[in-house]
């Protein structure tokens, strides 16, 4: 159990090491083939739009034949997406390589629905806090990684990237069990619709238990995208910052997230219920967006965005175990898949939202927006009030 925990969070300190070592470097090796900022945009979302459409159906294939040679697929698609990525040479390759890795990108859906599997009911939401603190430490290290190894090259990164995550793959081959027994697992004939990601994605809008929670999840990601991505010209256009200025604040995001789903998350749960803590972590957040709205000198940034952080590591990991409890244990991959599709969903939005009320209406605009949106999530979890049945 030890060994297998451990290999599902470093394949999602992988997950993130490997998407964030390339920012330092991917508006050069575009500008190589084209001069437009729209080319920069299109390749972030490529990523985001492939993983929308393919998580539920990896989730689905998980449900079916098992976490473990899903999750091994998965790893090891996404080492040949960075490999293309690192071998491009036209702005169409680039392209090809972030869709490969957002189409195999189902590793952190399978990998949590490794975990539902593996987990006790009370040690459920600790271990999804693991995966969000390796999260939180891809984000430290990742861009750093990357800047340094792009002396060497522009395509040093992806190269580093797609190595560490076939070690993975060969790694997880020889020490990762199956999860999920085969008397768990869906039975019948595969069909279209078990991994048509629009009649996947259907199923929610008709099921009253995921609706909610999946729909609170797609706001929360809104909110955090659109701060991963509009940040940097927000403080730049307020407080005049330069890049190293925001890697700081953005080392200081990912840390409160490592304390907090490393260790914070689970003195919580000693003390108050899995809900109890998710809803108490999106009230927190909702006060950290207002506040970047409203700051007025650089040194208020660090304790709004403490909140941020704080209440974001709580919700996510609470919520992420949460949404696994409201279906059948055959369907835990589907709602994993789910899950991931709905903050993919979120990552495609929330930048294209940020930016288009950055620029017609206020830079403060996108964080006012960031927390109506996670208040709402808070909103539609109350009242939505889905029952476990796992």
């Amino acid at each position: 159990m030890k060994r297998a925990l451990s290999f599902i969070v470093l394949s999602a300190f992988l997950d993130l090491l490997g998407a964030t070592v390339l920012v330092p470097v991917i508006p050069y090796l575009v500008r190589q083939y084209s001069p437009d900022a729209l080319s920069v945009g299109l390749l972030a979302l490529t990523f985001s739009i492939f993983q929308f459409i393919a998580g539920p159906a990896l989730g689905r294939l998980s449900d079916r034949y098992g976490r473990r040679p899903i999750l091994l697929l998965s790893v090891l698609g996404s080492g040949v997406g960075y490999l293309v990525f690192g071998f491009a040479t036209a702005l169409w390759m680039l392209f090809v390589g972030r869709a490969i890795d957002g189409i195999t990108g189902g590793n952190i859906s399978v990998a949590q629905a490794y975990i539902a599997d593996v987990s006790a009911p009370e040690d459920r939401a600790k271990n999804f806090g693991l995966i969000g603190a390796a999260f939180g430490l891809g984000f430290i290290i990742g861009p750093a990684l990357g800047g340094m190894l792009s002396h060497v090259s522009l395509q040093a990164p992806a190269f580093l990237a797609a190595g560490l995550t076939l070690v993975t793959a060969a790694f997880g081959y020889f020490v990762l069990p199956e999860s999920l027994p085969r008397e768990r697992r869906t039975s019948g004939a595969l069909t279209w619709g078990d991994v048509n990601p629009i009649a996947q994605i259907g199923r929610v809008f008709a099921s009253p238990q995921l609706r909610g929670p999946l729909g609170a999840m797609f706001l929360m990601t809104v909110a955090m995208s659109s701060l991963q991505t509009n940040f940097a010209v927000f403080t730049t256009d307020v407080f005049g910052y330069g890049p190293a200025d925001n890697a700081r604040v953005f080392v200081f995001i990912g840390v409160v997230s490592v304390v907090v789903q490393g260790g914070l998350l689970r003195t919580a749960l000693k003390y108050a219920r899995e809900h109890s803590v998710m809803l108490a972590g999106l009230g927190i957040a909702t006060l950290g967006y207002a506040g970047i709205a409203m700051v007025r000198a650089p040194w208020h940034l660090y304790p709004v965005l403490g909140l941020v952080g704080l209440g974001s590591a709580l919700a996510g990991a609470t919520l992420s175990s949460f949404i696994t409890t409201l279906v059948d244990p055959t369907e835990v991959g589907v709602a994993t898949g789910l899950t991931q599709s709905a903050g993919a969903l979120g990552r495609v939005i929330g930048p294209v939202v940020a930016g288009a009320v950055f620029d017609a209406v206020a830079p403060s605009a996108p964080y006012v927006i960031g927390a109506v949106c996670v208040a709402l999530s808070l909103w539609v979890l109350v009242v939505s009030r889905p029952v476990r049945v796992a």
